[in-house]
């Protein structure tokens, strides 16, 4: 039997080593955290320290002989090993592992990340859930880190909230929650039917009935009668005034005349995000100045692919905080984790429904969290 001992940052890492130095035969009979590096104890980096091992090759038999000899090593492969050993918790460990490298050669979709069960279950929900494969990836190696740092207390309830945490973590340092009032001006931005103007109706209710804030409408959307129509209609349920702009000499007259108001809210054209002179135009009519937070509004039932274009079409404008639409039209909620992570924005508001001014919820870590994995808020 060969025997060898890898040292790897990653569990998942470790076994790609052993894949491609022992084959998919090998059998993990050991492992372990080790630090290695560091200054008198000090700064040490954790890795995991693996030792597998590969039968010699099997000795070939001729005829009939062949057949019945594999028939008896099928029937009791490992009574060798467990004579040896006499110990039933490690022989169910190496035929847990050998089976975990097995499935590596075969797993291509995941890139050879197989893990202990309850991990494989939360991969699984999260591959389900469409978050990228290279965040999956790093989330799942720190699970897979805190899984053998503490396997024997380890449990499923333990590893949903291991990985929460680390999903969580992942996101505390970024902008999260509805309005703050530390802005004067809020302007919403994004393409066509993702429900900018009920969106920014739902806000505005929140600060007139809520926050008890003095608010005023400033549209830009002129391409659209019925947006401006939609609108006013809010605007008179609400009792709050409304100025349509059409070049920035008129959003300035705007906003002088609102200069004694609270919050403004701005509404804008939703047109072909596709069309880079969409977001121009919007730099033409409007100030986007240090008073002005812009959310850029995007629904959940768009493609991946899509809304990640949005993101970079909108790039030559300071986008503070998202606002994702449409939550209750779709059950895949992985699009706004990779969004928030990749361009390291936070999250406003998820909105989920039509009505105003209910059917908005102030975005926090903790509920995208919860909602990727499908648990209950707390």
């Amino acid at each position: 039997m060969k025997v060898k001992k890898f040292i790897a940052p990653s569990m998942p890492e470790a076994m790609k080593m052993i894949r491609a130095e022992l084959g998919k035969d090998a059998v993990i009979l050991n492992s372990k955290v080790v630090h290695k590096g560091g200054f008198f104890g000090l700064f040490t980096k954790k890795n995991i320290e693996v030792i597998a091992a590969v039968d010699p090759k099997p000795v070939r038999l001729a005829g009939n002989e062949k057949k019945h000899k594999h028939v008896q090593l099928s029937a009791g492969a490992f009574k060798p090993l467990e004579t040896k050993t006499q110990d039933a918790a490690l022989l169910h460990e190496l035929n847990e592992m050998k089976e975990m490298l097995r499935q590596l050669s075969t797993n291509v979709t995941t890139h050879f990340a197989v893990y202990p069960q309850p991990l494989n279950e939360v991969n699984e929900r999260l591959a389900q859930q469409e978050l990228s494969s290279a965040l999956r990836q790093e989330i799942m190696a720190e699970a897979v880190e805190k899984w053998y740092l503490h396997r024997e207390t380890a449990t499923k309830k333990q590893a949903m909230i291991w990985v929460k945490e680390i999903l969580q973590n992942k996101l505390e340092h970024l902008s999260f929650g509805g309005l703050s009032f530390q802005r004067k001006y809020v302007n919403v931005v994004g393409p066509t039917g993702v429900g900018k103007t009920t969106t920014l109706a739902k806000i505005a209710a929140n600060g007139v009935l809520k926050h008890h804030k003095k608010v005023a409408f400033i549209t830009t959307d002129t391409y659209r009668i019925a947006a401006i129509d939609q609108l006013k209609t809010y605007a008179k349920i609400l009792n709050v005034p409304l100025e349509v702009c059409y070049n920035m000499e008129d959003f300035r007259e705007a906003k002088n005349k609102f200069a004694s108001y609270d919050l403004v809210l701005i509404d804008t054209a939703g047109r072909n995000f596709r069309n880079r002179q969409y977001v121009q135009d919007l730099q033409e009519v409007m100030d986007f100045d240090e008073e002005m937070e812009t959310y850029l509004v995007l629904s959940l039932t768009g493609k991946w692919t899509d809304m990640k274009e949005i993101c970079e079409q909108f790039s030559l404008i300071k986008i503070h905080r998202f606002i994702f639409t449409k939550l209750d039209e779709t059950s895949h909620y992985g699009a706004m984790y990779n969004l928030m992570t990749d361009y390291q924005i936070g999250a406003a508001y998820l909105t989920n429904g039509q009505n105003v001014p209910d059917d908005i919820i102030e975005a926090s870590p903790e509920k995208i969290v919860n909602m990727l994995l499908g648990v209950e808020s707390s």
